[in-house]
């Protein structure tokens, strides 16, 4: 989770504010309704759900047969024992990742006159029984990764007992994202948990981290935030590594999302504006600066906060390199036909081809997407100095429910108590 899920779920985590269930709860979502085909492992289990979906968005971004079967093994090998899950059981355990609890997440990443890239997010210790069981067996997937792949854990090592304590906190330990690419061997990032030693120490854990791995100015460059939600590492062969700090800010609004970017130079604030407008559907002018809700005043992101991620790639300067924000669009829309007009209008915007996108989403579901919300989860505009901006868009599996339009009963209770 780039992109990443928050609060929503029919099971909060006890320290977050949760949002309420929607009305009549959440629709169950079964082979039926999920698209189920491609068999990797056992018929009706989570991996054969993922792993089909994973195998026809590889499709849709140009990746050939053999990485699509390649990187379907990967998922179900890296989700560990609950992939052989049936899926008419409930989720074993809950999952921050997701609002129906699926530990899987998926998003296209779009630049100009590129096919776009394909990611997965996933917690490979879910169902491990324990924040410390489920953080041991996700740090022995990514180690295993880098034995397959030949990449180097020292960074992740270094902040172990950071994140990693012996007995964590929070609403998870490890989670690992895949950027797949042609010939088989991924771009890899781990995801890690501020709170794990406590929330109110999330802020000092992620100074400490930065301090450890030589970005020691990077800490007082952050924007102020009500959370700090994550800290990312990207490992193994990368460009530029980026270690990354994800932020929540609970009633943002365009005028406020348009000064959190600290890069230098970095995007203007108009521009940072524009999309809040064009993600949350309130753009009112040419320029897209004065969107309202009903004519009365601006759009504050008032029930899932906002997210800002702030990159770092080098240590003299202190100040960031990247800078991305998130808006979670499944919140501020009634059903995901208009979340996906609303993704059409922002990779318009940037000259980006929504084909693709449109391609995706019977990859990865039969549904109309007027008939829930919730499979477009965020819209992600990213900078990174020297390279054209980036739109992504953040799909959900739906392996156990779907969570009807806003407004709209659903057709049986929500799966998960």
């Amino acid at each position: 989770m780039d992109h990443i899920s928050a609060y929503a779920t029919t099971r909060p985590h006890p320290w977050h504010p949760p949002i309420p269930a929607p009305a009549g709860g959440y629709l169950h979502a079964g082979p039926e309704t999920s698209g189920i085909a491609d068999h990797v492992g056992n018929p009706g289990t989570l991996g054969t759900l993922t792993a089909g979906q994973l195998r026809r968005l590889c499709a849709v971004a140009g990746l050939g047969p053999a990485d699509a079967d390649g990187y379907a093994r990967t998922l179900v090998r890296a989700l560990g024992p609950v992939a052989d899950r049936p899926l008419d059981l409930p989720p074993v355990t809950p999952t921050f990742l997701s609002d129906d609890h699926t530990p899987v997440e998926y998003s296209l990443s779009f630049t100009p006159d590129a096919a776009p890239a394909l990611r997965v997010l996933l917690e490979p210790g879910c169902g491990a029984g324990s924040l410390a069981r489920s953080g041991r067996a996700g740090l022995a997937a990514v180690r295993e990764m880098a034995r397959r792949w030949d990449f180097s854990t020292a960074v992740l090592d270094e902040l172990e007992d950071l994140f990693l304590p012996p007995a964590p906190e929070g609403p998870l330990a490890l989670w690992c994202a895949l950027e797949l690419r042609p010939g088989g061997v991924p771009k890899v990032k781990v995801y890690l948990n501020p709170a794990a030693r406590g929330a109110g120490r999330a802020a000092a854990t992620v100074r400490e981290a930065l301090r450890r791995l030589g970005h020691r100015r990077a800490f007082d460059a952050l924007p102020a935030a009500d959370r700090h939600l994550f800290f990312a590492l990207d490992l193994g062969d990368w460009d530029e590594p980026r270690l990354k700090v994800y932020l929540a800010h609970q009633d943002l609004t365009a005028q406020a999302a348009g000064g959190l970017s600290r890069m230098d130079p970095g995007p203007g604030e108009a521009e940072i504006r524009a999309f809040f407008h064009l993600a949350t559907g309130t753009g009112t002018g040419p320029d897209l600066g004065a969107g309202t809700v009903g004519g009365t005043g601006a759009v504050r992101l008032d029930r899932r906060p906002g997210q800002s991620c702030h990159a770092f790639t080098e240590t003299a300067s202190g100040r960031p390199s990247g800078f991305t924000l998130y808006i979670p669009v499944r919140d501020y829309a009634r059903d995901d036909e208009e979340a996906l007009a609303r993704a059409e209008a922002v990779l318009d915007r940037y000259g980006m081809d929504p084909a693709p996108l449109l391609a995706a989403v019977p990859a990865l579901t039969a549904r109309r997407p007027a008939d829930g919300v919730g499979l477009v989860a965020y819209l992600g505009l990213a900078h990174q100095q020297g390279r054209p901006p980036r739109v992504t868009v953040y799909l959900s599996a739906e392996a156990y429910a779907v969570r009807p339009p806003a407004g709209t009963p659903a057709a049986c209770p929500e799966p998960v108590s």
